[in-house]
C-alpha cells in the first residue's frame, strides 16, 4: 500500500489542532475541511497516525471521490476502486455512510449499490462467487454530501477517543480528545503545575500527563488494521517502538486533580493508573471554592465545569463560575481556561476572557473562556 489518501475526522473547531499534528508527524499535503483533515501516506502512515493522533476522532482511507448523480454511476465508480488491496476473500465488509443535499438520498440503496460493486470487484479478482465474511472487518464509509461521493475505508474501529484508559468515567464524560485539545491550546508548559479542580474522571489531567511525558494516545490499545491479513503489522510493531523509545522516562512535573466527590476522585485515581501516568497527578477531595489556589507560584488551571446541559441547573452552575472568578481573583499568577455552553459565563466569573475559542463538547455548542494576561 503506498500513495495513500487519509482522512481523520474531528469535532468541530479542532480541524487547525489536527492539521498542525499531522504536519508535526510527517505526512504531506495536509489539509482542512469542514470538521475532517485530509493528507497523503503510506501503510506505515496508517499506524502512525492511529497511534499518535491526539485531537483526531479515527483515521479512514480515502479510497475515491467523483460526482454520483445515479446509481449507475455510484456503481461503476465503486466497482472501479482497488478494494481487494484491503479485502482479502474472507474479510466481512459492512457498508455505512450518510448522504446529504444530493440525489441519491436514500442511504439504505446507497448501501446496497456500493455493497454490490464491490463484490463484483472481488469477484473477479479472487474468482469466487460467494463470500462468507468470516474474517477481519474492514469497514467501508461513504459520504454524499451535494452529489458528491466519497468511499473510505476505517483503520480505527473504536474511535480514538477511546485511549483505553477509562473504562469507567463520571456522569458527563468529557471526550478525551477535546481534553487533549484543552490542554493544546493552552500552551502549558510543565515546569510549572496544572491544575484541574473540578476533575471528575480525570480526563483532562490525564490528557495533560500524557502529553507531558511524551506517551502517544493510542499506544496501548489496537486498531481495527491490526487485525487484517491484507496488512502489514511489522510496520506497526516498528511505529509502536518508536512511539515507546520517545517515552520521557525521566519526566519531572505535577498536576493536581481536585473534586468534592470521593467516587469521583477513586475514579480517576483508577484511570490515571490505567494509563501508566499515576505518578504525575495528584488527586484530593476538596471543594474548589475551600482550595487554596494562593500556594502557587504560577500554573495553568483547565476546567470543565458542570452545567445546566450536565449536571447542575442553571442558577447552581452560574454560582459555581461566580465561586471561580473568586478563585481566580485570589492568585493573578494562574491562567484559567474554562469550557462553558453559558453565553452569561464571563458576566457570572467576573471579567471578560482575554480570548475565546468556539468547541464542541459532544453536540454542545462552547466556547472555550481564556484567560492568560
Amino acid at each position: 500500500m503506498s500513495d495513500i489518501k487519509l482522512c481523520a475526522p474531528c469535532l468541530f473547531g479542532l480541524e487547525g489542532l489536527v492539521s498542525n499534528e499531522a504536519k508535526f508527524l510527517g505526512f504531506d499535503n495536509v489539509s482542512a475541511l469542514d470538521g475532517r483533515v485530509f493528507m497523503n501516506s503510506d501503510e506505515k502512515g496508517i499506524a502512525k497516525a492511529n497511534i499518535h493522533f491526539s485531537f483526531a476522532e479515527r483515521v479512514l482511507t480515502v479510497m475515491g471521490e467523483q460526482k454520483a448523480l445515479s446509481f449507475d454511476e455510484l456503481f461503476e465508480f465503486t466497482k472501479s476502486l482497488p478494494w481487494e488491496q484491503y479485502i482479502t476473500k474472507i474479510d466481512a465488509f459492512p457498508v455505512k455512510g450518510h448522504s446529504v443535499k444530493s440525489k441519491l438520498f436514500s442511504v439504505p440503496d446507497c448501501q446496497s449499490i456500493i455493497k454490490k460493486a464491490i463484490v463484483e470487484r472481488l469477484k473477479n479478482k479472487y474468482h469466487v462467487e460467494w463470500f462468507t465474511e468470516t474474517g477481519a472487518t474492514v469497514q467501508i464509509q461513504f459520504q454524499i454530501m451535494k452529489d458528491n461521493a466519497i468511499l473510505m475505508i476505517d483503520t480505527s474501529g473504536v474511535g480514538l477517543h477511546k485511549r483505553g484508559y477509562r473504562p469507567t468515567a463520571g456522569v458527563a464524560p468529557l471526550r478525551e480528545t477535546l481534553a487533549a485539545a484543552m490542554v493544546d491550546i493552552t500552551r502549558h508548559k510543565y515546569n510549572s503545575p496544572l491544575i484541574d479542580p473540578l476533575c471528575g474522571s480525570g480526563t483532562i489531567l490525564i490528557e495533560a500527563a500524557l502529553r507531558g511525558a511524551r506517551i502517544a494516545p493510542g499506544l496501548y490499545r489496537r486498531f481495527a488494521f491490526e487485525n487484517w491479513s491484507a496488512f502489514n503489522n511489522d510496520i506497526t510493531a516498528e511505529v509502536r517502538r518508536e512511539a515507546k523509545s520517545r517515552i520521557k522516562t525521566d519526566a519531572d512535573f505535577m498536576l493536581y486533580g481536585i473534586d468534592i466527590d470521593e467516587s469521583c476522585i477513586e475514579t480517576a485515581k483508577i484511570n490515571a493508573k490505567k494509563a501508566k501516568i499515576d505518578k504525575y497527578i495528584l488527586f484530593e477531595v476538596n471543594d474548589m471554592r475551600k482550595f487554596d489556589f494562593t500556594k502557587f507560584e504560577a500554573g495553568t488551571v483547565v476546567t470543565n465545569p458542570p452545567y445546566g446541559e450536565r449536571l447542575m441547573d442553571i442558577e447552581s452552575a452560574r454560582e459555581l463560575y461566580k465561586a471561580m472568578g473568586e478563585s481566580a481573583s485570589v492568585n493573578a499568577n494562574l491562567k484559567w481556561y474554562v469550557i462553558s455552553p453559558d453565553d452569561e459565563f464571563e458576566q457570572c466569573f467576573g471579567c471578560k476572557a482575554d480570548k475565546k475559542r468556539k468547541m464542541y463538547n459532544g453536540m454542545i455548542k462552547c466556547d472555550l473562556y481564556q484567560y492568560f494576561k
